[in-house]
C-alpha cells in the first residue's frame, strides 16, 4: 500500500509563498508526461515525515483535494541555515513507464581487512542511479562490506544486487566501497623555545648608526 500525503491546490506564487510558510506550510509542484504542472501546498510536518518514510524512490499517493495522484518526491529544496524543506517536485507517474531515481546505499557487515588488518574502510558513495518501473523501485539498497578481506579490495557499483526489472544506470566500475591502508599521523614537532634563542643587542642596528659609533669611539659590539 502506497504511502499517503495530502495536499491543496495552491493560488499563491512568488514571493506571496512566504507567508506559506510561515504558516507551516511549504509550496510545492506536481508535473509528469501526462500531468501539467500543478501547484500545491502542503502541511510542512506531514511532509517531511513522507520524505523520511519514502526517500525519493518510492511511489507515494498524492492526495490532491481529495484527487489521487501517484508520484515520487523528484527534488526538495532545503534552507540553507536551517536545512528544513521549502519547495518539493512530485514525479507524476505514468503506469509502466519506466523510471530513473537516485537511491541512497545502506553498508552491512564488517570488512575483515579492517579488523582484521588495520585497514580503513572508504565509502565512496552513498547512493547510485537505477531504473526501473516505479512501484519495484527499492527505498535503498544494501551493500555488505564483509566480502573486503585483503587491503586495496573494491566494492563496484556492478556489484550491488537489484530488484528484478531494475537496471543500473550508474557506471558499473565505479567505486562504492574499498579499504585502504592505514596511515600513521606524524606528531607536530614541538615548537622552539624562545628563551633559548639568543638575540643579538645589534639585530635591527642601521649602518648609519654603526658608523656614529666608530665616530665616538666605541668599539661595535660583536
Amino acid at each position: 500500500m502506497a504511502i499517503e500525503l495530502k495536499a491543496k491546490k495552491r493560488t499563491l506564487v512568488g514571493k506571496e509563498v512566504g507567508a506559506l510558510r510561515e504558516k507551516g506550510i511549504i509550496p510545492a509542484v506536481v508535473y509528469g508526461p501526462k500531468q501539467e504542472a500543478l501547484s500545491v501546498e502542503i502541511v510542512l510536518r506531514d511532509f517531511a515525515k513522507t520524505l523520511e518514510e519514502a526517500g525519493e524512490s518510492t511511489v507515494i499517493s498524492l492526495s490532491i483535494d481529495g484527487e489521487s495522484h501517484n508520484v515520487l518526491i523528484h527534488d526538495v529544496d532545503y534552507d540553507p541555515v536551517s536545512s528544513t524543506p521549502r519547495h518539493a517536485d512530485f514525479y507524476a507517474i505514468v503506469k509502466g513507464q519506466k523510471v530513473e531515481v537516485e537511491v541512497e546505499l545502506v553498508f552491512t557487515g564488517e570488512a575483515p581487512a579492517v579488523k582484521e588488518l588495520g585497514g580503513n574502510l572508504v565509502k565512496a558513495r552513498h547512493d547510485i542511479e537505477i531504473k526501473g518501473d516505479p512501484m519495484n523501485l527499492p527505498p535503498e539498497l544494501t551493500v555488505d562490506v564483509s566480502g573486503l578481506t585483503a587491503l586495496d579490495m573494491q566494492i563496484l557499483a556492478k556489484d550491488i544486487v537489484l530488484p528484478e526489472g531494475v537496471e543500473l544506470m550508474t557506471d558499473p566500475g565505479e567505486v562504492v566501497a574499498t579499504v585502504i591502508e592505514a596511515v600513521e599521523e606524524k606528531e607536530p614537532e614541538p615548537a622552539p623555545d624562545i628563551a633559548s634563542i639568543e638575540i643579538s643587542e645589534d639585530r635591527g642596528k642601521k649602518p648609519e648608526e654603526e658608523g656614529k659609533a666608530d665616530e665616538a669611539g666605541e668599539t661595535p659590539k660583536a
